[in-house]
């Protein structure tokens, strides 16, 4: 992607600083308590722990959290320690759970995981893992959008201020060539923050456009009539880009790796099951997602088929596209630039993917010093 002007603080500014905009955006918002475990705690606890806390977000792109709690994976690596966890509607009220102590690990997207760390002065959390790859798009009314020459003044919905998918969008139409303010959305092109919870509801009513959202909203739109016209895939070296990483308090981390190490394995033997199954891993998703305090209803075939097949599952938290990402969020003038050396720590993930006979994973320069 071409390189525009950046935004940043004068060189003396060492310490990135989130501007008072991202920084307020969705902190403080409830998480719901999402059910317990299908199986239940059984035999030693691990790191003594009588609990551990997990949270994610309600999305396909969370697929392994989702699928991992379904089949029991996640309490069966654990044994006598509780599996505990906390659904969450925006990547900063997770991030505030993680801060908080309200959870221990998380699956989360890079902007929230890079904003966190940037916040904290590299002091809240490490990346140990990645999760999912791709499963976003930009879809649109077709009648009102005929392709992607034609963004000029109409009204483009992302999830929230200064979400991944958010900062990808104002990339992009400053690529090519649009002026938007990143802080309002206003300019060239509206930029509507939107819950995806909301988004297919407003694009049927004509409020919106179109939206660059993730899986399973992306699919919703396109069921409602939209259409894709641009897989964020196809703007990524060989279409892989980092959308859901696993997060942990470095507190937690340090105090109870046993716990983080059994948390990782269930999440690498998941994967493998979810590549190796897929079907059987579509509908145990979909089950997760019909519980009523997940999304309290199941999908529909034409929704859940193609945002399935739409994201890609992987150990690998592709750390490379990380340090992308956060250059993006800069140049959109959402993100003062970050020192990220730090932020991973793949020591764990790489001693579990050993043991099940996979190949390690890089950190690009951005592990723990």
């Amino acid at each position: 992607m071409s390189a525009v002007r950046h935004r940043l603080l004068a060189a003396a500014v060492s310490v990135p600083v989130l501007i008072g905009a991202l920084g307020a955006c969705g902190y403080g918002s409830e998480a719901k308590k999402d059910t317990s475990a299908q199986v239940a705690p059984k035999g030693p606890k691990t790191d003594g722990l009588d609990q551990i806390k997990l949270g994610f977000f309600g999305n396909t792109t969370h697929a392994t959290p989702l699928i991992g709690l379904q089949n029991g994976q996640f309490q069966k690596e654990l044994g006598g320690t509780e599996v505990k966890t906390s659904l969450f509607n925006a990547g900063p009220a997770e991030i505030e759970a993680l801060n908080s102590g309200a959870i221990d690990i998380g699956w989360i997207g890079p902007s929230p995981a890079i904003n966190g760390y940037a916040k904290s002065h590299g002091k809240s959390l490490k990346i140990i893992s990645g999760s999912a790859s791709g499963g976003v798009s930009l879809v649109v009314n077709p009648k009102k959008v005929k392709g992607l020459g034609d963004l000029k003044g109409k009204k483009i919905a992302t999830p929230q201020l200064g979400n991944t998918q958010d900062v990808a969008l104002l990339n992009f139409l400053s690529d090519k060539g649009y002026k938007v303010d990143a802080t309002t959305g206003k300019g060239d092109v509206t930029v509507q923050r939107t819950d995806n919870k909301v988004t297919p509801t407003a694009f049927e009513q004509g409020s919106i456009d179109g939206a660059w959202v993730p899986e399973p909203t992306a699919s919703k739109l396109v069921a409602a009539g939209g259409k894709t016209i641009l897989d964020e895939k196809k703007l990524w070296k060989d279409g892989k880009f980092v959308i859901t990483n696993v997060i942990v308090s470095q507190k937690f981390l340090k105090e109870h790796p046993k716990a983080v190490e059994a948390v990782l394995r269930a999440s690498v033997k998941t994967n493998a099951w979810i590549r190796s199954h897929p079907d059987q891993a579509k509908k145990a998703l979909n089950a997760k997602l019909a519980e009523p305090d997940v999304a309290g209803k199941a999908l529909p075939a034409d929704v859940l088929d193609p945002a399935f097949k739409n994201v890609d599952i992987t150990d690998d938290p592709l750390a490379a596209t990380l340090q992308e990402e956060a250059d993006h969020a800069v140049k959109a003038g959402l993100l003062k630039k970050p020192d990220l050396t730090g932020i991973y720590d793949l020591t764990l993930l790489n001693k579990v993917l050993k043991s099940e006979g996979k190949q390690p994973v890089d950190d690009a320069g951005l592990g723990t010093k």
